[in-house]
């Protein structure tokens, strides 16, 4: 039976293993990057269990403990026991994170649950090519703008390398700052979470540019591959001092991607309204949809689970 016990912790020790599953089971969603559970660990603690070929990950947020699907084979005795744990252990959203494929697949196991979009953590998808582009009316405001930088900001690209990270280190300080992070809990975890990516550069799968401007350096871009036609964007920060600079580095990645990637994904926009229209402006070409199972109304869950 699986219990809490058969988890530990995700480490950067565990970088290789974890590569060697995602060769098996590529990923679309970023939450399941070795990445993205590394660098979030100070303020999410992941943990994984690996249970007949399949890893299972927790995540523990504010002392509440939430659980992804199994990422391997299809074993339907240990999805049903990893729902037993869920939803003995967690909250009214046990399972977080469910692709479209599983969601059908739990539903044909355990027809009574109650399975919802999480919209709030559906991850954009974008054509590398239009990122690069900007093709077409549709993107002519946002071609307006880059022209603009261009013509007024005199700016170098180049690649992040560990003789540059110190300037990568001092630009995240700068827009911490800028953001008052120290008042909004959380800007103050995501820059955590990049200075932790900075500080391991070397130790994770991560690329990346930044831009100059006037030599100074202006806005970063840090990312990886996720699967074989897509890149993933981890991070993205620029500072004040030109606008249009946020376009540029987005222009500038996609451009240098569009040679090894048909698609790049800028990850989700987490309900924020500003965010949500600024990724929306720049036409994704499909979703990354995810669901979140919902605690049964019913006072004995084991009867909802097929359980006897």
């Amino acid at each position: 039976m699986l219990c809490q016990e058969d988890f530990k912790p995700v480490t950067l020790a565990d970088r290789n293993f974890f590569e060697r599953h995602y060769a098996l089971y590529p990923q679309s969603h970023s939450s399941n990057t070795f990445t993205n559970m590394v660098c979030w660990n100070h303020f999410t603690p992941y943990q994984y269990a690996y249970v007949n070929g399949n890893v299972i990950i927790s995540c523990t947020t504010e002392g509440v403990t939430r659980f992804h699907p199994p990422i391997g084979p299809h074993d339907p005795e240990l999805m049903r026991a990893l729902l037993r744990l869920a939803m003995d252990v967690s909250d009214e959203t046990p399972l977080v994170l469910i692709d479209p494929d599983t969601a059908q697949w739990i539903q044909e196991l355990e027809p009574g649950l109650l399975l919802v979009p999480d919209r709030n953590n559906f991850e954009y998808i974008y054509r590398v090519s239009d990122l690069a582009e900007l093709p077409g009316k549709k993107y002519q405001k946002i071609r307006s703008q880059l022209n603009r930088f261009r013509k007024n900001c005199t700016h170098t690209v180049e690649p992040i390398i560990p003789g540059n990270l110190e300037e990568v280190m001092e630009l995240l300080r700068k827009w911490h700052d800028w953001k008052g992070c120290d008042k909004n809990p959380v800007l103050a975890h995501e820059v955590e979470a990049a200075f932790y990516a900075v500080e391991h550069f070397t130790e994770l799968p991560l690329k990346g540019f930044l831009l100059r401007v006037d030599s100074e350096v202006g806005a970063i871009s840090l990312f990886e591959r996720l699967n074989a036609d897509t890149a993933l964007i981890h991070f993205e920060k620029g500072l004040p001092d030109c606008e249009g600079i946020y376009k540029a580095i987005n222009a500038k990645t996609a451009a240098a991607l569009a040679g090894e990637v048909e698609y790049i994904n800028r990850e989700s926009d987490l309900g924020v309204g500003g965010l949500r229209e600024a990724k929306l402006r720049y036409h994704p070409h499909h979703m990354v949809e995810v669901y979140s199972l919902k605690r049964p109304n019913c006072a004995s869950p084991e009867l909802r689970l097929g359980i006897t």
